[in-house]
């Protein structure tokens, strides 16, 4: 991608899958007690690593999103960034936001105004410009989206993605045409094991045009 190397994202995330490629040799020390894994540009990946430790220590919910999971529910694209969306409120970001500048990462917040979708947003960026979003909410979520994640291993950790079902209203919701690429594809994925029930229910809570896009690309 024009500005950095490109995103190591794999097409699935097995059990068995071996590494992401360009796992350092040496981390870079930000703090005399705090090593991060990333070593050059193109490695969100493993920078999503060290901002789930963090959210795990906490105990804040999370749901992986975006391209990373795109990657485990059947699609394949290249990103820069990997997308997390938190169940957190704004004093509790707020103290998220400075513990993650403790451990030695940049951040930045930003909030949404009335009519966004997205209430607030962390930015997190290591010294080599890798990037990870962490997404305060979004509109039409349901609380339950966290205990449906779906637990895949990556690089001896265990992380939390946003379930099918979850995955495909959201991209719905989001509508534009990469999303809707997305969203069939992973329809097309596994059809079979789709809680269409489910599926529909999630896309009537972001409204009518959600449900209407499901139903076109339920029908493709």
């Amino acid at each position: 991608m024009p500005g950095g190397a490109p995103e190591r994202v794999p097409s699935a995330l097995p059990a068995d899958y071996a590494a992401v490629r360009g796992w350092p040799g040496t981390a870079i020390a930000y703090l005399a007690t705090e090593v991060m894994r990333t070593s050059r540009s193109g490695e969100s990946a493993l920078l999503l690593l060290d901002v789930v430790d963090l959210l795990t220590d906490r105990k804040v919910d999370y749901a992986v999103i975006g391209a990373l999971a795109a990657s485990v529910h059947g699609v394949v694209r290249a990103s820069m960034d990997a997308d997390v969306l938190l169940s957190v409120g704004v004093r509790e970001a707020e103290s998220l936001e400075h513990n993650l500048k403790t451990e030695g990462f940049r951040t930045e917040m930003r909030r949404g105004d009335f009519e966004d979708p997205i209430p607030g947003l962390i930015e997190v960026r290591d010294s080599h410009d890798n990037r990870v979003d962490l997404l305060l909410g979004l509109r039409g979520v349901e609380s339950q989206v966290f205990s449906r994640v779906i637990e895949v291993p990556f690089q001896g950790k265990s992380l939390k993605f946003i379930g099918r079902e979850d995955f495909i209203a959201m991209k719905v919701f989001a509508g534009g045409p990469m999303d809707l690429v997305d969203a069939s594809r992973a329809i097309s994925a596994g059809r079979d094991s789709l809680d269409l029930d489910l599926t529909r229910r999630l896309a009537h809570k972001y409204g009518r045009d959600a449900s209407e896009t499901l139903e076109r690309l339920l029908n493709d």
